[in-house]
């Protein structure tokens, strides 16, 4: 168990507000993107989940850690986040699934934390002012001048016009095939741009052999696997820093290939249909944000974590088409607390997108109809063909 001496923890942030709490995880010191998830489930899936990369989450829940963590609930080979900030940790953990203690694990990825924290001033702090750049610093870096920690804090990169896929992409590509008794009916060319094991996963489930490919795959490297589809992942980082992959992903629309995007994907596909992004004040992190899909009339219930959005046209409402080089665009997906974009569908090409994680597997579930909206895009393109 991670040591249970009350070693102090100092959490400052870029605007100088400073948190004080106990240690917890590795100690040190770490500097981010100051973030909040407000997820009351599922905070392995959010530190495994390679989006947070370059970011300290601070979970609004005030009890973590409860029940463990376990090797099944990882969405990736390691943990993401730059650092992590809990009200209460729990004690000990108590779960029949469970194969460890969250606060050993944050240690032993050497990940900085800090307890004892008021989670809720500190959410309202960044939803009043926005995401900010902040370090946590304990031990021997706890006991530093205010100024100095104040200073490492100022000298950190900060995400808007940070290029991050490339530093979570695979190195290598590789082949999730679809489950034993399964055929095998599609072949799709994912971009890893920090993809969550449990997506190719969903894709491989309904007959699809996904080959994972490094963020720097060539068009023609792509091309050469003659796939049937095209998917583009989650990830972190400033959309408008990623030329490489729009230029990929326009190719892919001008050969009208079936594409389908999601999160930093959905991102990427609205910058390759000449629409902008912008950073949003303090993003959508958590799995109770509501999103309207326009094509069925229903609301979901969706996982989110997402700092930056799709800018829609000024002076077109939402619910308008836009015209594009590729053809008219929809907004098919509007979230329901902000109006931001949440998901785009094109008339006159075969692609989609949506800015949340219908993958989500700490749920919810309601999104995931969306794998098979693709498996049905990639249908209908076989007959044309």
């Amino acid at each position: 168990m991670t040591p249970t001496a009350h070693e102090p923890a100092v959490l400052v942030l870029e605007d100088g507000r400073t948190f004080r709490g106990e240690a917890y995880g590795a100690r040190g010191e770490t500097v981010g993107e100051a973030v909040f998830c407000t997820g009351m489930t599922g905070y392995q899936e959010t530190l495994t989940d390679p989006s947070y990369h370059r970011q300290v989450v601070v979970m609004t829940a005030p009890h973590i850690g409860n029940t463990g963590v376990n090797q099944a609930d990882m969405e990736s080979q390691r943990i993401w986040v730059a650092g992590y900030v809990v009200r209460d940790p729990a004690v000990r953990p108590s779960n029949w699934r469970s194969q460890g203690d969250l606060g050993d694990a944050l240690d032993g990825a050497g990940v900085v934390g800090i307890s004892g924290v008021d989670t809720r001033a500190l959410t309202l702090h960044l939803r009043d002012r926005g995401a900010m750049r902040v370090g946590i610093f304990s031990g021997e870096a706890a006991r530093a001048p205010h100024e100095e920690l104040l200073r490492t804090v100022t000298e950190t990169p900060r995400m808007a016009g940070s290029a991050l896929a490339a530093e979570v992409s695979t190195q290598e590509a590789y082949v999730v095939a679809p489950p034993e008794g399964t055929p095998t009916r599609f072949r799709v060319a994912a971009l890893d741009l920090g993809i969550k094991g449990m997506t190719p996963a969903l894709l491989a489930r309904r007959g699809i052999e996904v080959h994972v490919l490094p963020s720097t795959t060539t068009s023609e490297e792509l091309l050469a696997l003659e796939p049937d589809g095209v998917f583009f992942s989650n990830g972190p980082g400033d959309p408008a820093t990623a030329e490489h992959e729009v230029a990929l992903l326009q190719d892919v629309l001008e050969r009208r290939i079936p594409f389908f995007g999601i999160c930093f994907g959905n991102q990427l596909l609205g910058r390759a249909l000449g629409l902008s992004t912008y950073k949003l004040a303090f993003g959508h992190r958590g799995i109770n944000q509501p999103v309207l899909d326009r094509t069925t009339g229903k609301v979901e219930v969706t996982s989110h974590n997402h700092g930056f959005a799709i800018a829609w046209p000024e002076g077109i409402p939402t619910d308008q088409p836009v015209d594009t080089a590729y053809g008219a665009v929809r907004c098919d997906h509007v979230a329901l607390n902000d109006d931001v974009v949440e998901g785009l569908s094109c008339v006159d090409v075969p692609a989609f997108s949506v800015q949340y994680h219908p993958e989500a597997a700490a749920g919810p579930h309601d999104a995931e109809y969306l794998f098979d909206r693709f498996v049905d895009l990639l249908q209908t393109s076989t007959k044309e063909s």
